[in-house]
């Protein structure tokens, strides 16, 4: 089998990869010059709207509705359009070798594909309780959410299970979310998670008392403080039931698990630097190996605003290192320099006719402002984080563009606060005022 050669290829077929592929093509890449290899059957998505209106029982999004770039307000990148831009969509091709010192990436079906500069966007992949060996994990119906066949089984089930009972193992962004649209499809949804409250990597006792009391009020039954331990199945293999380590057990027709991700950097391991968990880049997404670039989850990159390193696992980060790279790569063609990435930390969900945006850090102390009863009709409400007498971070929940500009200037800016009591009480007016 003859090998294929590019000048550029891009490992991983999700929304880096699209937005890396429209930036190339503003930069004028040449036909043939560029391939995307994906594991996936389906060009780049904006992964966001699986957990979302993907799973909607009434007016759902479908493909190619929600290709990339769309998420971003930008053109839909249909297939079409990386044929008309001479970009190859390899796609259904999981790369299982990587050898970076010899420039050539193997199928598994045996394929060599050659490049000459590489960029890694494999992101991450979901963590599964079969990976620690949770008694009758591998029953039917116990789901994870990370890809579109993944929400498509979801889907199956949900047809299947009509008004059954939902357990949601986890309470982070993937439990809150589908909590939300599994309740939208009449659904008697539990979920179940150790913390003692939801989003504990972000959420605040008070911000969280919040979510808890609206998908209460909702009929969503939380249950914290335990874990699933292990499942039972019926007769056909299909799990009935969630045995908890509190001693109670769950009836269940249908299980999602969103316990947390991996970056996917097994192919790279002892080739490439790593550091907390991610490829080591710089502020242009250069990794140790020459003409080797990580973006978006895998990418351990210099957070400027914080003078530290970090990965950040949210696709606003990925749309936008996936820019810089390439920017990089054809600036250092041209013997041109770009400016340093410049990232500001940014995290949003939507639920039910709820949705919050945060911008910065979550560090030191915080002061909670506005109407945060979950019974309000249109609650309103958020908070900062105050460090070292300045604003490090704000969260609000109902803002409008024009408010959620404003929280997101704060964080930017880091304005100094004199006194905490007064922050609260002018609340959004303060973030609007800067």
């Amino acid at each position: 089998m003859a090998a294929k050669s590019f000048k550029y290829v891009i490992v991983g077929g999700g929304v880096s990869a699209g937005y890396a592929a429209r930036e190339f093509a503003k930069q004028g890449v040449k036909p043939g010059e560029l391939a995307i290899i994906s594991k996936e059957a389906v060009a780049p998505y904006e992964r966001p709207a699986l957990s979302k209106a993907y799973l909607f029982p009434e007016s759902p999004a479908r493909l190619p509705g929600f290709h990339v770039c769309v998420g971003s307000g930008g053109e839909r990148l249909l297939p079409e359009w990386y044929k008309e831009k001479g970009i190859e969509l390899i796609l259904s091709t999981e790369i299982v070798k990587a050898d970076l010192a010899a420039k050539a990436l193997i199928s598994a079906a045996g394929e060599t594909f050659n490049y000459q500069i590489l960029i890694i966007a494999t992101g991450s992949s979901v963590i599964r309780l079969t990976d620690f060996g949770v008694q009758g994990a591998d029953a039917k119906n116990i789901l994870y959410l990370r890809e579109i066949d993944d929400a498509d089984k979801l889907i199956e089930a949900i047809k299947a299970k009509k008004n059954g009972k939902v357990v949601i193992v986890g309470g982070g962004y993937i439990g809150l979310e589908l909590s939300a649209v599994m309740k939208i499809n009449n659904l008697d949804v539990k979920m179940v998670y150790p913390e003692p409250w939801c989003m504990p990597r972000l959420f605040t006792a008070d911000i969280a008392a919040f979510y808890e009391g609206f998908y209460k009020n909702k009929g969503i039954q939380i249950i914290k403080g335990t874990v699933a331990v292990g499942f039972t199945a019926d007769s056909n293999g299909e799990v009935k039931e969630v045995k908890l380590k509190d001693g109670r057990v769950l009836e269940a027709d249908i299980v999602v698990v969103g316990v947390g991700g991996r970056p996917l950097t097994t192919l790279f391991k002892g080739q490439v630097e790593e550091e907390k968990g991610g490829i080591k880049t710089d502020a242009f997404f250069k990794t140790s190996v020459p003409n080797v670039y990580a973006v978006g989850d895998v990418a351990t990159f210099p957070l400027k605003l914080y003078k530290e390193l970090r990965r950040v696992e949210h696709v606003d980060h990925s749309r936008k290192s996936a820019e810089q790279a390439v920017k990089a790569i054809k600036a250092s063609e041209e013997g041109k320099t770009i400016e340093e990435y410049d990232y500001l930390p940014f995290f949003y969900s939507r639920s039910f006719d709820l949705s919050w945006q945060f911008y910065g850090d979550n560090v030191g102390d915080t002061v909670i402002f506005g109407d945060n009863n979950p019974e309000t009709p249109k609650p309103k409400f958020g908070s900062y984080w105050i460090k070292d007498g300045k604003v490090f971070g704000a969260f609000l929940e109902g803002g409008t563009p024009e408010e959620n500009k404003a929280i997101a200037k704060v964080a930017r800016v880091q304005p100094p606060v004199e006194n905490l009591d007064v922050l609260s009480k002018e609340g959004l007016s303060f973030a609007c005022k800067i």
